[in-house]
C-alpha cells in the first residue's frame, strides 16, 4: 500500500504564495503590454497609410520582386497550415495519452529526458513504499548512476523482484541478446551484486523484501508513489534501448495505472515465486495463506548440490 506523501508546513504555504505573486505579475505585464499596443496602434496605422502608396509606386513595376514575394508568401502559408495540422494531431495524441493515464514518455536518448525522469523518481519515492520488477537490478539500483540507486536509500519500504539467476528464464534472456558481454554468467554476477546491495540496505534497518522469479522477464515496472514507470523487455534488445512510459494515478477509470499496479501485486503474491531470505541466503516458498511451506538453499550451495546430484559419465 502506498504511503501518504509527507507534508512540510513551510514549503506547503510558501509555494502557493509564490505562485500567487507570479500569477499577479504575469497579469500586470499582460495588461501593460496590451495598453502599449493599443496606444501605439493609431500612430502605426497612420504611418503605414501615408507610406503605403509611396512604397507601392516603387515596387509595382518590379516583377521579379513581386514573384519573390508571392513565392515567399506561398511558402509561409504552406508552413503555417502544416504547423496547424501537426499541432492538431499532437493535441489529439496527447488526449489519447492522457486518457490512458500517461504522464511522461522518454525514448531513453538524449540527456534532458532521462535526467528529468530520474529527478521525478527520486521525488516520488522519498519516504514512501517502492515496488520494482527488474531482470538483474544492477543498472537500475546498484550502479550509482542508476535511476533507483538513491531512491532505495530514501524509501520507507521496498519490494523487489529479480530474475532467478539459476533459472531457464535467465538463460533465455541472456541468449536472446546478441552481445558478447551478455552471458548467463554475467547476469548471475550482476544479480549477486544486486543481492549484496540489498543486504547492505537491510543492514541499516531498511525494510527490504526480495523475490526471485524464474520465467523470462516481460515488463520492467517501478511503482513509486502515484506514478508507475514501465519498460518492455524486447527479445534481442537491451532494455536501455527501449522507451520508458510513465503512468499517473488519478480518478480516470481508463488509466493504465491500475492494471499495471495489479500486475505487480499478482506477481508479488504468486505462491510459486519464492522470497529470498537476505539473512540466511535461502528461498522461502509460502502457501497462499502466507504460511512458510519450505526452504531451500540458494546460490553456491544449491549449485554445488546440483553438481553432486548430476550423473557421472565415462
Amino acid at each position: 500500500m502506498r504511503a501518504n506523501q509527507m507534508s512540510y508546513p513551510r514549503a506547503r504555504f510558501a509555494e502557493p504564495r509564490l505562485r500567487g505573486t507570479a500569477h499577479i505579475l504575469y497579469h500586470v505585464l499582460l495588461v501593460a503590454l496590451s495598453a502599449g499596443i493599443a496606444l501605439s496602434l493609431p500612430a502605426i496605422v497612420s504611418s503605414i497609410a501615408r507610406n503605403f502608396l509611396v512604397y507601392w509606386s516603387l515596387i509595382e513595376n518590379e516583377k521579379i520582386f513581386l514573384m519573390s514575394v508571392e513565392i515567399a508568401l506561398a511558402a509561409l502559408l504552406i508552413l503555417f497550415f502544416n504547423y496547424i495540422r501537426k499541432s492538431w494531431q499532437d493535441a489529439k495524441m496527447a488526449r489519447i495519452a492522457r486518457g490512458a493515464g500517461m504522464a511522461y514518455f522518454t525514448p531513453k536518448r538524449g540527456m534532458l529526458g532521462p535526467r528529468r525522469i530520474r529527478k521525478l523518481k527520486q521525488k516520488q519515492a522519498f519516504a514512501k513504499d517502492v515496488m520494482v520488477i527488474s531482470s538483474t537490478g544492477f543498472r537500475t539500483f546498484v550502479d550509482p548512476k542508476g535511476d533507483l540507486h538513491h531512491v532505495l536509500k530514501t524509501c520507507r519500504e521496498a519490494k523487489i523482484m529479480l530474475l532467478d539467476p539459476y533459472s531457464d528464464g535467465a538463460n533465455t534472456r541472456a541468449k536472446s541478446i546478441l552481445l558478447p558481454e551478455v552471458t548467463p554468467e554475467r547476469l548471475r554476477e550482476q544479480i549477486d551484486q544486486s543481492i549484496d546491495f540489498l543486504k547492505g540496505l537491510r543492514a541499516v534497518q531498511k525494510n527490504i523484501k526480495l523475490k526471485l522469479y524464474k520465467d523470462p522477464p516481460f515488463l520492467k515496472v517501478a511503482v513509486l508513489g502515484d506514478y508507475i514507470w514501465v519498460q518492455h523487455y524486447h527479445a534481442g534488445l537491451d532494455i536501455q534501448m527501449m522507451p520508458e512510459y510513465v503512468f499517473e494515478h488519478d480518478q480516470n477509470p481508463g488509466s493504465l495505472y491500475t492494471p499495471l499496479y495489479q500486475y505487480f501485486l499478482l506477481r508479488w503474491e504468486n505462491p510459486g515465486i519464492p522470497e529470498y531470505d537476505l539473512d540466511t541466503d535461502e528461498l522461502i516458498y509460502r502457501a497462499g495463506s502466507g504460511d512458510n511451506v519450505r526452504r531451500e538453499p540458494f546460490g553456491k550451495v544449491r549449485e554445488d548440490e546440483n553438481v553432486k546430484r548430476a550423473p557421472t559419465t565415462g
